[in-house]
């Protein structure tokens, strides 16, 4: 179980091989990739900023990396968020679970990413192209994907808002 939170940027293909390298007990392996999009609720992003706590960001995306391998049979999973200063089209996060089988793998990843978009300790900032920003509040139903798991809370931003990944 590995978890990074770093500035620069990551290789999908080759966090997966380090991950699974020589490993025969995995049969499913489920990514996900999140990247920066352009366009949001009709305005245009230049920018958008990740900030966090460093040790409390990492500690937590532990505990809940921990807690899915005790929910799923996981033979490997892999948690890297990225933080600092992001562009459209540029990757975010990326979210590795390994398991004997698919559903293991596919309803970890699930779960991961619900916790990341509505607990993370991570605060998102946008920029528009004319200069105006703003923080990133949680969408509503991304609330609602966390409660199939039995997450209720979600984590504050800067000035009460809730956090997104």
């Amino acid at each position: 179980m590995v978890v990074r939170v770093q500035r620069e940027d990551f290789d999908l293909a080759l966090e997966v091989e380090a991950l699974t390298r020589g490993r025969t007990d995995i049969g499913a392996i489920v990514t996900f990739t999140g990247r920066v999009r352009g366009n949001d609720e009709g305005r245009t992003i230049a920018t958008l900023t990740l900030e966090h706590y460093p040790g409390m960001t990492e500690a937590e995306l532990a505990r809940i990396e921990a807690e899915a391998a005790e929910r799923w049979p996981l033979q490997a999973s892999l948690v890297v968020h990225r933080i600092g200063e992001l562009a459209p089209g540029e990757n975010i996060v990326l979210v590795v679970t390994a398991s004997e089988h698919r559903q293991a793998a596919l309803d970890a990843a699930s779960f991961l990413m619900d916790y990341l978009k509505t607990r993370a300790p991570f605060w998102k900032k946008e920029i528009d192209r004319a200069g105006k920003s703003n923080w990133v509040d949680a969408r509503e139903g991304d609330g609602d994907a966390a409660k199939r798991w039995g997450e209720n809370e979600t984590a504050p931003e800067p000035n009460g808002r809730k956090a997104d990944a």
